[in-house]
Parts: C-alpha cells; structure tokens; sequence
C-alpha cells in the first residue's frame, strides 16, 4: 500500500534553491534515510513533508487511513504538561482509551469514586472489543525500555536526555503507519540507540528519517535518498550499498568525463576553424559541440581537512587523584539533612602521551561531569585534578556557546588569529584556513545565525583547533555533523598525537576512534574496558544472557518445597497485580505460547531453497525473538508481583 507520495516539491533557501523538483513515494513497511551535507535542507525536506513548514512549489500527498507521527530535531513542549499529557496528545482514539484507562487504573489504589467503576467497566469493555490490551502492552514496553516510569513528572524538569526520550516516545506509541524522524540518535544513550534500531528494524511501519549514525542506517534503511545540488537522488538499499554505488558511479563518470574532454579537443579546433555553418549536418555538429560544452560537468566533492600545527606534550600530562562529585538530591524529612547522590566516586587515573579513551554510561551517569571537573569548570567534592605545565585543554561543549551570533563566520575565526600556522610551518590567512574547512565563497561572511545547526558546530572546532591544543576533550562531537564531515574527523583524530577523552553516541564513531573505554557506573564508580564499544555492548549482552541462566539453573537445583515456601513468602511482602496488570499478565502467557509454537514453523522456511520465501520467514524470525524478548521481560515483571 502507498503510504507516501511526494511530487515536484521544492524550496527556496538563503542565496538558492534547497532543493527543486523533489519527487518519490514510500509504500508500507519502507524504511529510508536522507542523507547530505550540511545545509543542503534535510531537515527542510522532511519538515515540508511532515507538513511542518510550507514547500514553495509542489505537493506532499499522505495516505488519508495512515497518519503521520513527527519528531523534529528540536521537539516543542509545555513546560507545565506532565510526561503522559505531553506523550498522550494524540488525537488517536485508541489511544484515547488506553490513556483513560490507565489513569483509572492509577486511581484504583485510592478506591474509585461514584460513577468511576461504571466508567472503568466501560473503558475495560472498548478494550475487549477493541483488542487494545495488546497495544497496550506494546506502549508500556516502550514507555519502560525508554526509563519513562514517573509519568507525572513536569516536562520543564527533564534533562536534555530525558526530553528527546518523551518526545521519542511520543512518535512511537501514536497509532500512525508513516514515522517521520530528524536525527533520532541525538541526546539518546548508546544502548537506547541500540534498542531504537531493533525497534525500527522490526516495525511494520514506514520510516523516513535524517540521522548521521551509520551502523544505524546500515540496520534499519531499505533505501537511501541522497540530497545533493538540490536534487534528491534514490540509492536502493543500506548505507554500504550507497557507499559501493557511489564508489563506482563516481568512477564511470570520471571515465565518462574523460572521453567528453577528449572528443571536445578535437571539436573546439574544428570550431576554431571557423566551419560553414549553412549544412544541415554542420550546423547539428556545432549544436551537439555547444551542448558538450555548456553541459553540467562532474565534480568531485570538495575535501577539506582538519589539520594545525602539533605541540608538545610535557612528561607529566594529567593526573586524577580520588576525584569525586556528588550531586544533591533533595531534603529528607526523616534526618532532616539533605540527601546527595555520587556522581562520580574516588576516581584515579595518570593519563600517558597518545591515549584514545572513549566514556561510555546512560544518560545523566556524570559523563560530562567528569569532563568538566578535567578542565576545571567545576571542581570536584574531593580528590585533586593536577595539569603538567604544557598540557593545554582544547574542550569541544555539547551544546557551544556564542557570545555574538550576529558576527560573521570570518570575524569570529579572525577574533582568535588572523594568521594561522600550519603543521608544515607554512602559514595561512584565516579567509584561506576557512576554506580548507569547507567555508568558502559567501558563507565567510554570512552571520552566525544564519547557520545551519552542523555548519556552526564545525566552525567552533575550527576555531578551537586554532588554540592548537595537546589534549582534546570531545562532548558528543558528532551532533548535528554530516556524515563526510565526520569521516574526514576521524582521519584527523586517528593522526592526533594528542591525548583524546571523546564522549559519543555514535558508536561507529566510537569503534574507529576509542580503543579504550571509561564506564560509569550506576553507583559513581569508574571501570575500564580495554576494548571497542562495540565489543563492550556485546559483552553486557553475553552478561545479561549469563545471569539469566544462571537464575534459571539456580531456581532449577532448589527443592521445589522449598521453592512453594520462598514463593509464598515473597508474595506475602509484594503487592498484588492489579486487574488491568493481571489482564496483561494473561495475554502476555497466551501471546508467548503462541509465538514459540510459530517458531518452528519459520525456521522450517528458512531453510526453504526459495531465497524469497527464506528471506521472508527470516525477518519474521528476526521480529519474533524481539517480541518474545521483549514479552519475557515484562511476563517476568508481572510474574514477581504474584
């Protein structure tokens, strides 16, 4: 089914076109990217088909039975509106239900006042017959795998973190076929991101969304469409594939090139020569000549690179001596006393010349709090920070700050040098250095403001990599950053001969960049990994899959007497399931049942010679054991409730 069409749609932008003549369509269960450089309209192009922004020519046909669920990069809120308001706007009507429900549910604790058990009986009767209790357990899989459980919490006391997870959550639970999604990684933990790519991969849905993560691209996108000199061009298959096709496109239209300007050498000296112009055939020779000429040539994208001269490290570079932080959680009634929680706990480390360390932990672990107390923004509660002598801090912040956004690009390099040195000795004027970064023509003296998000986060690392700092300390670098401006970033940083502490989420990023890890804990606590993030996420997964086995063969050795008596025991202390989470707790062992009796039936198809028919049942497969995963957890919750 046609889910999305989109035909001859353009956009004008500062000084051109955006991009003119868009036209492509999406059916059910399509997944796609739109990948591009900074400033060439991605999020533009998406807002005009999300209907958030008029398009100047053209039009954004929706399948009227689908509807369509938006996440801009930087989602709108009410501050005074709780999570579940904000996350149940929708005007869905099943969701209407569901969200009624569930605030009844809440109340039953209290007892329901007169009148509300007829409504509860009627919302639990269009639940029935609506077949919502299913959904319904897919909305609070979501809301719990995303860490939403206070759902009364005020939206203006969220973290940046906790802000994009709502607002993430808010598209995925709307009863909608058509996600539009504008960098849906962004301020999102490592792991959540690995589970939001599982979610996507799985979904019936239609997906179309901009994000730079390319492990994620490669998992979940079907398609790839390329906005580039204003034109949208259509790349099927994932982010290696495009790679591959880009690779040997670029290859046959250099070849292509080549034979052109060579066929035109002999051409021009005819013309040179002034032919009779009255033939039929001369007169259709220089025509073809003519068009040869004017024709729109290939071009290699431009490269820039990021490179400033070295300076050197001292023998002593960066010591931590105990360092911790605590950070107040509030006042208890009981002590009378302010109760605070470690961030960061007794953490030591000597750093040596050339480190790569990458720090991984959940949002809100005290990444950037360590990377503060390093600089010495903040200090910390206890411990010493001690900096050798010609250690000098080059800091990239999460989110930079520009104390006068009406400057232009060239003013703002210029406050910091008008001349720069390069690593070869040779120097450089700062209109010359921006244009090795990409800044060139007009845009030196566009304003601050203007900017898109990823063009004024490069020119405040050009401007910090100016200072010509020894050890750089990167806070999610990779934010609002395309995807050829972060390739020729880790070329820079695996040559840096600094010291280099990088916070991403971006595990590609990551993987090619860190070889060590820092891990926060949830108590404060620092660990090492020696390893990639990739190999730390897959050794948490072998983790979690060990103790669950363990559990069950521990559970398994236990007298079953014994077993009763513990259960009874434990039941009697924890409160009982409600009837809306007993509900659950019935259809969720029916559900189950249901899907490891259809288990063997695909793994018999996949086995299949059919390639179509193995490759069906395998992602069917695929979306089976995620559900079943996901059903075993939450079973397992009800479960110890009793």
């Amino acid at each position: 089914m046609n889910i999305l069409s989109i035909k001859s749609v353009s956009k004008m932008g500062r000084e051109a076109p955006l991009f003119k003549d868009v036209t492509f369509g999406m059916n059910e269960g399509d997944k796609a990217a739109i990948i591009g450089r900074n400033g060439t309209g991605k999020s533009t192009l998406l807002s005009v088909i999300a209907g958030a922004l008029a398009s100047d020519d053209g039009e954004v046909v929706i399948n009227k039975d689908s509807g369509v669920s938006f996440l801009p990069q930087n989602p709108s809120y009410n501050g005074s509106d709780t999570i579940r308001a904000h996350i149940f706007k929708s005007e869905s009507p099943k969701l209407k239900i569901i969200t009624e429900y569930s605030l009844l549910c809440d109340k039953m604790a209290e007892g329901l006042k007169a009148g509300e058990q007829k409504l509860f009986d009627e919302l639990t009767r269009k639940m029935d017959d609506g077949d919502l209790w299913n959904y319904e357990s897919q909305i609070r899989s979501v809301l719990s795998t995303l860490g939403l459980h206070d759902l009364e919490r005020r939206m203006d006391t969220l973290s940046g973190g906790m802000l994009k997870k709502v607002a993430l959550a808010q598209v995925l639970v709307e009863d909608t076929k058509l996600l539009l999604l504008d960098e849906p990684t962004n301020h999102l933990d490592i792991s959540t991101i690995r589970w939001l790519q599982d979610y996507l991969a799985a979904t019936k849905r239609t997906v179309l969304m901009v994000t730079h993560d390319r492990y994620f691209l490669d998992a979940v996108c079907n398609n790839i469409y390329e906005l580039s000199r204003a034109r949208v061009k259509l790349y099927e298959g994932n982010y290696s594939t495009y790679l591959e096709k880009k690779e040997i496109e670029a290859e046959i239209e250099e070849n292509t090139e080549r034979r052109i300007e060579s066929v035109l050498r002999f051409e021009r000296d005819w013309l040179m020569r002034g032919p009779c112009a009255r033939g039929t055939k001369a007169k259709a020779r220089i025509q073809r000549d003519m068009q040869l000429i004017n024709r729109e040539k290939f071009a290699k994208d431009k490269g820039f690179q990021f490179e400033v001269a070295g300076r050197r490290l001292g023998g002593k570079i960066l010591e931590l001596n105990g360092i911790g932080k605590n950070y107040r959680k509030g006042f208890a009634e009981s002590t009378g006393k302010s109760e605070c929680s470690p961030v960061l706990k007794d953490f030591s480390y000597t750093f040596s010349k050339g480190e790569k360390i990458g720090i991984f932990g959940g949002n809100g672990s005290g990444k950037s709090t360590l990377l503060n107390i390093i600089t010495g923004a903040i200090p910390p509660d206890t411990g010493t920070v001690i900096k050798g002598e010609n250690t000098m801090f080059g800091y990239y912040q999460q989110n930079p700050v520009f104390k006068d956004l009406s400057l232009t690009v060239l003013d703002y390099i210029k406050e910091a040098a008008d001349v720069i040195t390069m690593n070869d000795g040779k120097t450089l004027s700062a209109s010359l250095f921006l244009n090795r970064f990409g800044f060139e023509g007009k845009i030196q003296h566009s304003m601050l403001s203007t900017l898109s998000g990823g063009e004024r986060k490069r020119v405040f690392l050009v401007r910090l990599l100016i200072s010509n700092p020894n050890f750089l300390i990167l806070d999610e670098p990779t934010n609002d950053f395309d995807i050829f401006t972060m390739n020729i970033l880790e070329d820079f940083l695996l040559g840096y001969k600094g010291c280099l502490l990088v916070v991403s989420h971006d595990r590609y990023f990551m993987d090619k960049i860190a070889d060590t890890l820092f891990v926060l804990e949830d108590d404060g606590s620092v660990s090492g990994f020696v390893g990639k993030c990739s190999e730390y996420l897959d050794y948490l997964e072998e983790k979690k899959s060990e103790e669950l086995s363990l559990k069950k063969t521990e559970k398994a050795t236990v007298p079953k007497e014994e077993q009763k008596l513990t259960e009874n025991n434990s039941t009697e202390r924890k409160k009982k399931r409600s009837f809306k989470e007993q509900k659950e707790f019935e259809l969720l062992e029916k559900e189950i049942e249901q899907l490891e009796e259809k288990k063997p039936e695909l793994e018999a198809l996949m086995a299949n010679s059919d390639y179509a028919v193995s490759k069906k049942a395998g992602d069917e497969y695929s979306e089976l054991e995620q559900k079943l995963e996901a059903d075993y957890a939450r079973w397992e919750e009800l479960a110890e409730l009793g």
